[in-house]
Order: C-alpha cells, then sequence, then structure tokens
C-alpha cells in the first residue's frame, strides 16, 4: 500500500531538489551517470542460472567492506554468484576494480518500476544491504517475490535512530520485511527493537571491518606504493586520511611546525572526496612547499626530490598508503561529519588519533579508548603535540600502534558468522522469511 505514495514523495522530492542537482551535475559534475539503471532499473541482465546474492554497497567504504564477505563466500559454496550494486560513482569505479568478476551495477532509486525491474533482471535469492541502506519500495518489492532481504554490519546511530522514530509506522512495515538483522553490537540491537524489529530477527555479530582490515605492513600493494613514491625506511610517514575541509590545513600546519626540527618527517594527505582533490591542490601550492600528486607518479617517473608532501589524488588506494604510515590522523573527526574508517590504520599498527566528532564509530571508538590505543586530538594545536611526541619518542608510537593492532586482531570473527546467515538464507530463502502483512 506505501509504494505508489512512495514514489510521489520521492518525485516531489526530486522537483524540489532540482536546482541543486543541476548545479552539481554542472560545477562538480556529480550525478551524471547511470540514469538507466537508477530510474528505470536497467542493470546489466543476469544470464546464468546460479543462486544468486545482491549485495549493496552505498560508496567507497562500503565496497571495501564486501571483501571478506565475497571471499568466504566463494570459499564455501563456489555455485553462489554475487552481484554488487552501488550508489556513488566513486563507490562503482571502486567496485569494477576491486571485484572484475562480478556483474557491478548502480542500485536503481527506490521507485516501484525501477526495483522490480532491477530484480527482474538480477533474480536474486537474497538482497544484502550493507550497514543500514533501508528503502522501503525495494523491501518490499522483494518480500513480496520472497527473496528474503538482510542487513549486515548493522548500525544505527543515535541522529538516525530519532530521525526513524518519526516514521515509525513505515519503518515497522519495513522491519518486518526483513529476514535478518545482523548488527555491529547489543546499543545498535536494542535500538532496533525499540523501532519494531524481532529477537527471531537481529543478531549480534561485531564489526566486519575488523575482519576486512589488512594488517601485514609488507603487502605487496603497500610495497608497491612505497617503491612508486620512493619512501625510504628512514621516513617517518604522518599521514592524514579521509580528510575533510579545514583539516588538510591542520595537517599541513602541523607538518610546516615540526619538520625543522624533524627532517626525516613526511606527510601523506588523502581527501576523503574526489571533488576536492583540486581543491587541496590549490591549497598546497598556497602554501608554497613543496609537493607531489599521486597520479603523476609513475614506473618511469621519479618523485621530486624536495617534495615531502604527498597528495593521493586517487580513490581506493587509502587502505594501502596506511600500511606505510607511522603516525596517522583520520579525518572526518574535527568537522560535523562524524569521523571514518580508524580501523585500517589500528590494524596497521599507526599511532592513530582523530578529533572528537566520532559519532558514527562511537563502539570502536569506545574500545580503542579502553585500550589505551588512540589518543583524540581538540585542535590544530593537539595534532601538533601529537605528531611531535610520536616522532621525539619512538616507545610511546611503537606501543600505541601494537596496543591498537592487537585490539584489532582480538575483535575478529563478524564475517564468519555473517556468512553462515547469508547462506543459511540462501538455502531456506521461502520456509524461513518471515510472513508480513507491509507490503
Amino acid at each position: 500500500m506505501w509504494g505508489y505514495g512512495l514514489n510521489l514523495c520521492y518525485v516531489l522530492l526530486l522537483v524540489l531538489l532540482s536546482p541543486y542537482l543541476l548545479y552539481a551535475a554542472i560545477r562538480k559534475k556529480k550525478y551524471r551517470h547511470g540514469w538507466a539503471e537508477k530510474f528505470l532499473g536497467h542493470c546489466p541482465q543476469r544470464l546464468t542460472k546460479n543462486r544468486c546474492i545482491w549485495l549493496h554497497a552505498v560508496s567507497v567504504g562500503e565496497v571495501q567492506l564486501l571483501a571478506p564477505i565475497i571471499e568466504q563466500i566463494a570459499q564455501r559454496d563456489s555455485t553462489v554468484e554475487c552481484v554488487i550494486s552501488t550508489t556513488t560513482l566513486t563507490g562503482r569505479t571502486l567496485a569494477e576494480k576491486k571485484y572484475p568478476q562480478h556483474i557491478v551495477f548502480y542500485c536503481p532509486l527506490d521507485f516501484t518500476w525501477a526495483v522490480r525491474n532491477a530484480i527482474r533482471r538480477i533474480r536474486p535469492d537474497l538482497l544484502v544491504l550493507s550497514e543500514l541502506e533501508l528503502w522501503p519500495n525495494l523491501i518490499f518489492s522483494t518480500h513480496r517475490l520472497k527473496i528474503p532481504t538482510t542487513v549486515i554490519n548493522g548500525r544505527l546511530g543515535e541522529k538516525s535512530f530519532r530521525g526513524y522514530r518519526w516514521l515509525q509506522p513505515l519503518i515497522r512495515n519495513m522491519l518486518g520485511c526483513l529476514y535478518l538483522i545482523a548488527v555491529q553490537n547489543k546499543e545498535y540491537a536494542e535500538r532496533f527493537f525499540q523501532l519494531g524489529a524481532t529477537t527471531d530477527q537481529v543478531k549480534v555479530t561485531g564489526s566486519i571491518k575488523f575482519d576486512g582490515a589488512e594488517s601485514d605492513r609488507n603487502n605487496l600493494t603497500t610495497a608497491n606504493f612505497s617503491k612508486l613514491a620512493d619512501l625510504r625506511a628512514d621516513d617517518v610517514i604522518f599521514l592524514a586520511g579521509s580528510t575533510q575541509h579545514p583539516e588538510e590545513s591542520l595537517a599541513i600546519d602541523t607538518f610546516r611546525t615540526l619538520q625543522g626540527e624533524h627532517p626525516e618527517l613526511k606527510l601523506i594527505l588523502v581527501p576523503r572526496h574526489p571533488e576536492r582533490f583540486e581543491e587541496v591542490g590549490r591549497l598546497l601550492d598556497a602554501e608554497q612547499l613543496p609537493w607531489q600528486r599521486r597520479t603523476l607518479l609513475s614506473d618511469t617517473e621519479q618523485p621530486t626530490p624536495e617534495a615531502r608532501i604527498l597528495l593521493i589524488d586517487t580513490v581506493g588506494e587509502l587502505s594501502a598508503w596506511w600500511g606505510r604510515a607511522d603516525i596517522g590522523f583520520v579525518g572526518g573527526s574535527l568537522s560535523t561529519r562524524g569521523g571514518q574508517n580508524m580501523i585500517e590504520p589500528a590494524a596497521y599498527s599507526v599511532a592513530v588519533c582523530f578529533g572528537p566528532h566520532t559519532h558514527n564509530f562511537r563502539d570502536i571508538v569506545t574500545a580503542l579508548k579502553s585500550a589505551d590505543a588512540v589518543t583524540v586530538v581538540e585542535n590544530g594545536k593537539d595534532l601538533t603535540a601529537f605528531v611531535r611526541r610520536c616522532l621525539s619518542d619512538r616507545a610511546y608510537r611503537k606501543t600505541m600502534g601494537e596496543r591498537a593492532s592487537s585490539l584489532v586482531i582480538s575483535s575478529r570473527g563478524a564475517t564468519q558468522q555473517t556468512v553462515k546467515c547469508l547462506l543459511d538464507a540462501v538455502d531456506h530463502s521461502h520456509s524461513l522469511l518471515p510472513k508480513s502483512t507491509a507490503a
């Protein structure tokens, strides 16, 4: 009963947002791709008759998250085919690069005709939504067709929880259509219960992000990047990753302050959003510090020797660059973004710091703090003080990194539990799908 009303709401919302969308398409080159897939559900036609799991990942972070899931599904049952949908261009680009053997497409917008057409073309036996991507028409449509839908690595922050409570009737009906909600911790589970999920649906599996994090600093990709950038054994790398304005400026100020007393220091900047690469490049030019672009590095062209700053103006490489870092700042945390993934540098034994605004990763931050494996910096002055201490006190830097890595290793295991649940859902899809009158 919800479908046509939701279609109307979506159309009205698109009309209201059309000036911004047009501006973003022209000025920022966003929202230009995949119109047929998004509005019509005209995704690639799946031709095989294998059982199929449709995995939806919004953007880059969720695409990275799928790696251990896809790997273990293949190990446990090679007859199950995985297809991957994303929402953003950067997510799709990375998915095509990372999973070339799988069908990759844009997830349809939540119009009834688009989701139904995509379902017809993909013919999934199971739909998997990463973290929390609850689209009513998509969920109602799969439920109507007796295709179980699951949420994996689920998290429900306080802000999202408050917002969903305003839509309680819709959310309760939508949750009633889900086969499984695999969440990261008990706090998230309780919030789902308050929204209407049942104990049969919700399972605490832990965070898959711990399983997917590489911990071998000698891995081939990191080694190749180190060679490409001519990073030497005596270089101490300060990496500011997933940064937003004004975090790049603060990292540059820290580097400028410390480079005189610590000539071994190098700075690697990895902005969160590709559309800001040029902005950060202009910032570096204005600072009049020698720097190098990642995209200009090649096997035949050596980095500029005097350049002690490297700007990573590519997508999907941050994880491997973390493997070469000694000191790390995780961005989105001195702004109101809510933080970014701090598990990757922790797994590599990087001495990690971030700002106070990390509500999107509250449980992980709590664990790192409890292990005394992280430092919270309030401003640029604190950031400089942290990096200075790590440079001056190698034992402090090493101990903090080892604590962080130990925490990551001890927290693994969510992928194994999650994959078992997914394969069980595929095997018993029709008999185990919970009944609901929501659709």
